[in-house]
């Protein structure tokens, strides 16, 4: 009875400690408006459900750096990647503005100078993008006004 118990605990412990029925991959891009780079927005991806399977998985974020450069990065999770398929893709402003929770002034939003169209993260169609299960390091996105 006790062997039974022992192999129960840890299968459940086992089943804890996957990642979920999804293959992921490694993904990274550039984001550009016109060829020039895009700094300080964020990009999301959202796994597009298929027949039969209404839960893909986990949407992946990254935020841009000076040279619009990002990599994704699992939701609620600490590994990087997306889920491997087709995705839905947003791409916004990102507002890194933090405050004091003990300060209760409004918060001073600094605008863009070039904020992200709306065409890329309100409007559908939205861009899409297949992350291949070996990965991939050109999901890049030329933005036009």
């Amino acid at each position: 009875m006790s062997r039974q118990l022992i192999l129960l605990a840890s299968l459940v412990l086992l089943a804890g400690c996957s990642s979920g029925p999804y293959e992921v991959a490694s993904v990274s891009g550039r984001v550009t408006l016109k060829g020039a780079p895009m700094a300080g927005v964020a990009v999301m991806f959202q796994p597009i459900a298929k027949d039969g399977n209404p839960n893909p998985g986990p949407g992946s974020y990254g935020i841009t750096d000076a040279d619009g450069r990002y990599s994704l990065k699992l939701v609620g999770k600490e590994s990087r990647g997306a889920v491997v398929g087709k995705h839905q893709v947003r791409i916004t402003d990102h507002d890194d503005t933090k405050q004091d929770p003990s300060d209760d002034r409004p918060i001073k939003r600094k605008k863009r100078e070039v904020p992200v169209p709306v065409k890329y993260n309100q409007i559908t169609p939205l861009l899409e993008w297949n992350v291949p299960a070996k990965g991939s390091t050109d999901a890049d996105f030329d933005l036009t006004p």
